[in-house]
């Protein structure tokens, strides 16, 4: 070791965790002060006026997206400092850090990006960023010699897993090696023919992630699962969308069922129900959405009603992800009469009968239609009619009505966990077909990757994927410590999806006309990324029930 060279790093990178620390502490107390100004606008008393935070929605998606982005710098500051105890802060890594610093502070400090053409400036609330620490990390961390000097590292080391440690332990990145070169080997070849053709994932890949564990991931190992946490399922989601975002998401179809039945179910539903699904031999989907309902969950106007021992389920639903080709539908229905709201609703395990694209709903108390997409194929989305759909008396979740919206809130930490996990996964996908066209491609004698506002989008591509992988790994390891975490998973679902998006876009600009024809990949993740800023809670709703929190904790 070269004591000499090595002294001076470990020097430069003390001083620049101790400015990314003196940052952050600006960071919270620029947050704190528009928590408490915004809190002077909407509050009533004791409460927040619903009224009121409506009315200042803007300013309650300012402070959101702004406290998302202080969480985000903390795990990145994290994420440094625990590579550096272990000897693993590089180049690479020290890169991405000053570029993730400079970029984000100088957005907080200037006004970030809500959407394409809505901004978040912490002004709006009468808040102001600044300091020392802050002005020389974005003035470092925002030239193009630091984005021209990380792409030149990711060059080099483009044979790797990703661009940069992602700070796990070694047997997460042994997991992420073998469904890496899973995908590499079954999914991605076949990826845009699927798409193309509009076809479901072929069953023999779906047996072959059942035989993988994928279906069992966090199931425990007392209902045949593998007992593994949410961050084991982060990386698996992560790599399988990366591949294809229509195989990533099959294992969100079980991880909403499964998480229902543990958190809500009695024994004997969790002794029936778990090691069939663990095992892929029951496929699940998820029958919550109803027309002209959205985010609206409480409005919802399908009713069960006791006959008998039995429940008989009817109603309209619709955006139903892998309707046809499955076993078992977790639904959502109304059972106590005269109420409006999701006081009088329940969870089902409905029982139905698989279908196929020739006979999707063999059942005759079922019936639908396949709803075209531009992306998120592979499972197919569709409408779906109960009509009088008969499910034994033992199917009511818990065995106790007026539960079923309390059971479903209880998965949304791990579904939105999962969505941003998918949301990291696309955006390396993009990110890879970008990379590896920027440097195959020539333009004015030059390979593109030479040329700035290449170079660019790449770098901040790669920083902007780290950051929203830090965050979600966060979100992934306060899950598994039981703690709340509701906030943290929200923050990571709302800019993941924002992070594929970017990414996907960038990546398809890279490839100029070429992006836009559909025999390339990049036009099948581009559509494949936009739906991510829509379900699981679109970003507008994600952003007022972070704010809400936000100010609930004020």
């Amino acid at each position: 070791m070269n004591i000499a060279a090595a002294e001076p790093r470990a020097a430069a990178e003390t001083d620049l965790l101790s400015r990314a620390d003196a940052a952050v502490a600006a960071v919270d107390a620029a947050i704190g002060e528009a928590r408490a100004a915004l809190k002077a606008r909407v509050a009533a008393g004791d409460r927040i006026s619903n009224s009121a935070l409506e009315a200042e929605q803007h300013a309650a998606h300012v402070l959101a997206w702004a406290a998302t982005y202080g969480e985000s710098l903390r795990e990145m500051v994290d994420w440094a400092r625990r590579l550096g105890a272990e000897g693993k802060f590089g180049a690479m890594e020290e890169a991405i850090f000053a570029i993730a610093l400079g970029e984000y502070l100088a957005q907080l400090k200037g006004g970030l990006p809500m959407s394409q053409g809505e901004f978040a400036r912490l002004s709006d609330l009468g808040v102001a960023i600044g300091g020392e620490a802050v002005d020389s990390l974005i003035a470092e961390g925002t030239t193009d010699a630091r984005r021209k000097q990380l792409v030149a590292l990711m060059i080099e080391q483009s044979a790797a897993a990703t661009f940069g440690d992602c700070g796990l332990e070694e047997e997460y990145e042994m997991i992420r090696d073998q469904f890496r070169r899973f995908a590499a080997d079954k999914v991605t070849p076949f990826a845009h023919e699927w798409h193309l053709k509009d076809e479901l994932v072929p069953m023999s890949v779906i047996e072959e992630m059942a035989e993988l564990g994928v279906f069992g991931l966090t199931i425990p190992e007392a209902f045949g699962g593998l007992g593994m946490g949410k961050t084991a399922m982060c990386v698996v989601s992560e790599e399988l969308s990366r591949g294809y975002i229509g195989v990533g998401s099959l294992g969100t179809r079980t991880e909403i069922a499964a998480e229902l039945i543990l958190c809500g179910g009695t024994e004997e539903q969790k002794a029936h129900w778990l090691p069939k699904l663990a095992s892929g031999e029951t496929l699940p989907t998820a029958v919550f959405t109803e027309p002209n309902t959205g985010s609206d969950l409480g409005a919802l106007k399908t009713r069960a009603k006791r006959d008998g021992d039995d429940w008989v389920i009817t109603g309209n639903k619709t955006w139903i992800t892998h309707a046809a080709r499955t076993d078992v539908m977790t639904v959502l229905a109304r059972t106590v009469p005269d109420t409006t709201d999701y006081r009088g609703l329940s969870m089902f395990l409905a029982p139905k009968t698989r279908g196929d694209c020739a006979n999707p709903f063999p059942d005759a108390t079922l019936d639908g239609g396949e709803i075209e997409v531009l992306g998120y194929r592979g499972m197919k989305e569709y409408t779906l009619a109960l009509d009088d759909h008969r499910v034994p008396g033992e199917a009511l979740l818990g065995g106790v009505e007026g539960q079923g919206f309390k059971q479903l809130m209880q998965t949304f930490e791990s579904a939105r966990i999962q969505t941003a996990a998918r949301a990291v996964g696309v955006a390396q996908c993009a990110l890879d077909l970008a990379m590896r066209y920027a440097q195959e491609r020539t333009a004015f004698g030059k390979k593109l990757i030479e040329f700035p506002r290449v170079y660019g989008k790449l770098a901040i591509m790669a920083v902007e994927i780290m950051i929203a992988r830090q965050l979600t790994y966060f979100s992934a390891r306060e899950k598994d410590a039981e703690r709340r975490c509701d906030l943290e998973a929200g923050m990571a679902k709302l800019l993941g999806a924002r992070v594929a998006w970017a990414c996907a876009d960038n990546a398809l600009q890279i490839h100029g006309g070429n992006g836009f024809a559909m025999e390339y990949p990049i036009s099948r993740v581009l559509c494949d990324a936009r739906i991510l800023n829509i379900f699981e809670g679109a970003a507008e709703i994600q952003a007022q029930v972070i704010a809400r929190r936000l100010l609930e904790t004020a």
